[in-house]
């Protein structure tokens, strides 16, 4: 499907504020951007750059006063995400250089303190995307999705004992369980068609088979349709904007729709 979504964001700032932004999505195997806008207002100098993660990323400089940043794009997108219990585990000795960084804890994934509870859900199971997809289930079926109960402070061994979260934490808690079995997992950050409230998205992929596999423990069944804009260890490398000073978010929207025939 081709999808058309966008994200649009009003801010206030009492004095000039340096901003990173991260709100490009780029064409990659699973989506093809054909067509994109970006436009922040006032006009301001800007620069662009990969980070070290393979995200396209911007910088710039922001107020005093009101400004906004919008932007849209349309993406070629799959209806389904890839779905293989044959993907096997690949003990970290094989993983790909650039792959073992996904291995680690890391701020919000602290997956050195769950490996009981990782062991407890996946007894049976096989290794690899079986384990995977037993994690992903047992989160869908044991953490209640809820607003307010959580905060930037999370971290997935708070939202393991808790019990309660929103997508941010249902992914962080999927990484670190898939880390503490030695199988890499990284967060993504994007899009999804006919997500319920409307909001930007997060989920997590892990690494078996030799490739990254979807898995999004919010929903009952593999959805695709989805638009990823950053990918990073947990949320703390995926902020799609990070400001350098006292900034107030005023309005945020976001909208995803499939594009006309």
């Amino acid at each position: 499907m081709i999808l058309d979504a966008s994200c649009e964001l009003e801010f206030n700032a009492p004095a000039e504020t340096a901003l990173h932004l991260m709100l490009r999505p780029r064409s990659g195997i699973a989506q093809w951007v054909s067509r994109e806008q970006y436009t922040l207002h006032p006009l301001p100098m800007i620069s662009e750059f990969t980070d070290s993660l393979g995200n396209l990323c911007q910088r710039t400089v922001m107020g005093p006063g009101d400004f906004s940043i919008k932007c849209q794009c349309r993406v070629n997108t799959f209806d389904e995400i890839d779905v293989d219990y044959s993907a096997w585990y690949m003990p970290p000795q094989y993983l790909p250089d650039a792959v073992i960084q996904f291995l680690l804890p890391s701020r919000y994934c602290p997956s050195d303190t769950l490996g009981d509870l990782a062991e407890e859900i996946t007894e049976g199971k096989s290794p690899g995307y079986g384990q995977c997809e037993a994690i992903r289930a047992w989160i869908h079926e044991h953490i209640k999705y809820e607003y307010g109960q959580s905060n930037a402070s999370t971290t997935a061994a708070d939202t393991a004992q808790t019990k309660v979260g929103v997508c941010r934490d249902f992914a962080h808690l999927g990484i670190s369980l898939c880390r503490a079995l030695n199988i890499p997992a990284r967060m993504v950050v994007g899009y999804l068609y006919r997500l319920e409230p409307m909001d930007l998205h997060a989920w997590f992929e892990a690494y078996v088979g030799g490739r990254w596999y979807t898995f999004d423990a919010t929903q009952s069944h593999p959805r695709g349709n989805r638009i990823a804009i950053a990918f990073g260890r947990d949320a703390a490398d995926v902020a799609l904007v990070t400001q350098f000073g006292p900034v107030t978010m005023k309005s945020m929207k976001v909208t995803v729709e499939a594009a006309p025939e």
